[in-house]
């Protein structure tokens, strides 16, 4: 397939990258900032383009990965002349976002994390697919198809608390490793020592319900070594509160 890329960030560029080695052609790359358009489009050996009214009409699929709150924005000053499915990839947005801009839409979402600098094996990626027809689905399931083994049909209800789930997953997750991270070097020590301990954690997840293999003082009701990490924390008061509604979290669950 054709394809126009609109958005030159961490998604775009690892899904354009999947794109090319599917065998698909990127004709286009679009971005407001010509420098990151510029090198995207030549890693994809692409056309650029700064102005969405130079979009060119006659590709197959016009994928859209810019920030949530830009989408309503860049649909609404989408060509009228474009033939091909307009798709978003975001995981919070309602896919009529396109609704009154586009004849045939969709979504098509990866549901993963995504650093330009971190190789990402595409074809383990779970991707939602969702559409405004069922051709134009079948269209899409073909497309995420050629990209990654895990697609599934997903309405944008459903896809909207996959995000939510992958921001506790992941996002909230990484902030906690930061965390602990500061509390270490505050006391001279090496994140690495905790490394194996994460490790450790994600694997068993893996393979077991989270909530089966849950460990800490919280779920033991160890009251005692609770208030000896709240005085640890007490010169950081957010940090104290924030263990103490995480544990009582835990420990109702």
């Amino acid at each position: 397939m054709d394809v126009v890329l609109l958005g030159s960030g961490n998604v775009a560029t690892h899904l354009g990258r999947a794109l090319v080695t599917a065998g698909h052609r990127i004709k286009q790359v679009y971005s407001r900032t010509e420098e990151h358009a510029q090198a995207l489009a030549a890693i994809l050996d692409a056309v650029v383009t700064t102005d969405l009214a130079a979009i060119d009409a006659q590709a197959d699929v016009y994928i859209i990965s810019v920030k949530d709150d830009a989408l309503a924005g860049v649909a609404a000053q989408l060509p009228p002349t474009l033939r091909g499915v307009v798709v978003h990839t975001a995981g919070s947005v309602d896919m009529d976002v396109f609704a009154g801009y586009a004849v045939d839409y969709g979504v098509l979402y990866p549901l993963q994390t995504f650093s330009k600098s971190t190789p990402v094996d595409f074809s383990s990626v779970p991707i939602a697919v969702e559409a405004s027809g069922e051709a134009v689905l079948l269209r899409l399931e073909a497309l995420a198809g050629n990209l990654s083994n895990r697609v599934f049909r997903c309405d944008s209800k459903q896809r909207l608390s996959l995000h939510t789930a992958a921001v506790f997953a992941c996002n909230f997750t990484n902030h906690f490793y930061a965390i602990a991270a500061d509390i270490l070097n505050k006391h001279d020590l090496d994140f690495d020592l905790i490394r194996p301990l994460v490790l450790e954690t994600a694997q068993k997840v893996m393979k077991h319900p989270p909530k089966e293999v849950q460990t800490g003082p919280a779920v033991r009701n160890d009251a005692r070594t609770m208030e000896k990490h709240l005085e640890l924390l007490e010169t950081n008061p957010t940090l104290a509160q924030l263990y103490l509604l995480i544990s009582e979290r835990i420990k109702k669950m």
